[in-house]
Order: structure tokens, then C-alpha cells, then sequence
């Protein structure tokens, strides 16, 4: 029997140190959601979500930039679905001015809202979204993924020759409105190829942002499936090394007061 080395206090000691160490993971853990909580828990799993992490951020501006380009074609078309009823209306003043029964004053006074809606249609060309102009040659490039890959936008341009013969015609005489006529047809097949063009961008836009959100899910949900913790098996672990903690402290008890048994040797 000895007394200068207690070794039952000190094999209790240390394993009451790796039961708190495991019960203080285990609230840590809980308290944080995630499972790891320094870089030794998993340093593989560390690294694979902080790329996870870091794409899903990147697929969420990229989709932020598609939405914005989505919404930069729904105005030009909100635009050009305008502009288009205007040209009908003119294609419908080139017929009226041809009417025989019509005189030149009368022509003069079609003439009047031909040519403001020929004006309304130049000033479309003016359009901006947040600063970038609507309808110009210029080709925007829309980023479509966490890489920076884009794809190019053509741009839809009313100052061609296409439109602004046509606003700068009039119907103020028959020969004038025969003419006219002519240029409002070839304008509105033009009109009509623009349109077509601007709503097929907004589809592939469309689901280039649903792949996005479909990327994105997936991507958190293989980093979850590393990173979060298991409610259910951590509250386990929890348990069990209270109980630990609380059983050593009361053998480390228990440990402490053997060397005391000598005493008795000596009395």
C-alpha cells in the first residue's frame, strides 16, 4: 500500500478529462447545428464543404444576374409589344389616307397622329434599364454559372434604317401613303423577328436560373450532409458522457480518499 502516488486518482482524473472533452463537443456541436466545429473534427470534410460553400455563393450571384437579365428582356419587350401597336396603327393610317374619298386636308389630319406615333416609336430607341440602353447593336454577355461562363445577348437596335424609315415617312398624300404602307410592312416583320428574338433570351434565361436553383440545392445538400450535425446521435453522445462526467467526478472522489487508509497503519 502506498500514498506518494495515488494511480487510481489519476487513471479517474484522466478519463474524467476525456469524458468532459467529449461532453463539451458533444454542446458545442448542438449548440452550433454543425458537426464540425475546428478543422480537426474532419479536415477533408472541412475543406470539401468550404468549396461547396463557396460555389453555392457564386451560383446565387450568378443567378442574381440572370434574373436581372430577365427583367432587362421583359421591359424591351414590354417596350417593343407598345411600339408594335403603334406601327399597326400606322400601317392602318397609310390605308385610311389612301381612301379616294378623302381629300388632302383630310390626309393632313392622319398625317397629324401618324406622325406623333412615328415620334413615339424614335423615342423608344432612348430606353434605358438602370443606365445600360434598351435597344441598341451592343451585345451583353450574361454570366450563367458559378464559373463565370456567359453567353452573348444580341441587342435589339430601333435606329436601323428599318425603323426610322418608316417614322420619318408620312400620308399626307396617296403616293406618300402607298409608300408609307410599304416601309410599315417591312418594319413590322422586322418588329416581329425582334420580339421573337428578345422572348427566345428570356427562355433560355428562364431555365438557366432554374438550373441554378437546382445546382444550388443540390450543392447545400451534399454540404449539409458533411458538415450538420445528427441531432439524434450527438444527443446520445451527449448523454453519455454526462453520465461520464458525473461518475468520475464521483470515483475521483472516491480515489482521493484511499491514501488515507494508511493513517491507520500509523495510529
Amino acid at each position: 500500500m502506498i500514498f506518494q502516488n495515488n494511480l487510481s486518482a489519476m487513471v479517474t482524473a484522466r478519463n474524467l478529462n476525456s469524458a468532459q472533452a467529449r461532453l463539451g463537443k458533444s454542446i458545442v456541436r448542438l449548440s452550433s447545428g454543425s458537426r464540425l466545429t475546428d478543422a480537426s473534427d474532419d479536415a477533408a470534410g472541412v475543406a470539401v464543404t468550404s468549396r461547396f460553400d463557396s460555389q453555392v455563393q457564386r451560383i446565387t450571384a450568378a443567378k442574381n444576374n440572370v434574373t436581372n437579365a430577365l427583367s432587362f428582356t421583359q421591359t424591351q419587350d414590354g417596350y417593343l409589344s407598345k411600339i408594335e401597336k403603334a406601327l399597326d396603327r400606322m400601317s392602318e393610317l397609310a390605308i385610311l389616307s389612301q381612301d379616294a374619298t378623302k381629300t388632302d386636308g383630310d390626309r393632313s389630319l392622319y398625317n397629324r397622329e401618324f406622325t406623333q406615333l412615328g415620334t413615339y416609336v424614335t423615342s423608344g430607341a432612348g430606353k434605358d434599364f438602370n443606365g445600360v440602353p434598351l435597344f441598341s447593336a451592343s451585345t451583353l454577355n450574361i454570366t450563367t454559372d458559378s464559373e463565370g461562363t456567359t453567353f452573348p445577348m444580341g441587342g435589339v437596335d430601333l435606329s436601323t434604317p428599318t425603323y426610322t424609315t418608316a417614322t420619318t415617312a408620312s400620308v399626307d398624300t396617296v403616293p406618300n401613303a402607298a409608300a408609307a404602307l410599304v416601309t410599315i410592312k417591312s418594319t413590322i416583320d422586322q418588329l416581329s423577328q425582334d420580339r421573337a428574338t428578345v422572348g427566345a433570351y428570356q427562355s433560355r434565361l428562364h431555365f438557366t436560373a432554374d438550373q441554378l436553383m437546382t445546382t444550388a440545392e443540390n450543392l447545400s445538400a451534399a454540404s449539409s450532409k458533411i458538415q450538420d450535425v445528427d441531432i439524434a446521435d450527438e444527443t446520445t453522445n451527449l448523454a453519455r458522457s454526462n453520465i461520464l462526467v458525473q461518475t468520475g467526478v464521483a470515483m475521483l472522489a472516491q480515489a482521493n480518499q484511499l491514501p488515507q487508509s494508511v493513517l491507520k497503519l500509523l495510529q
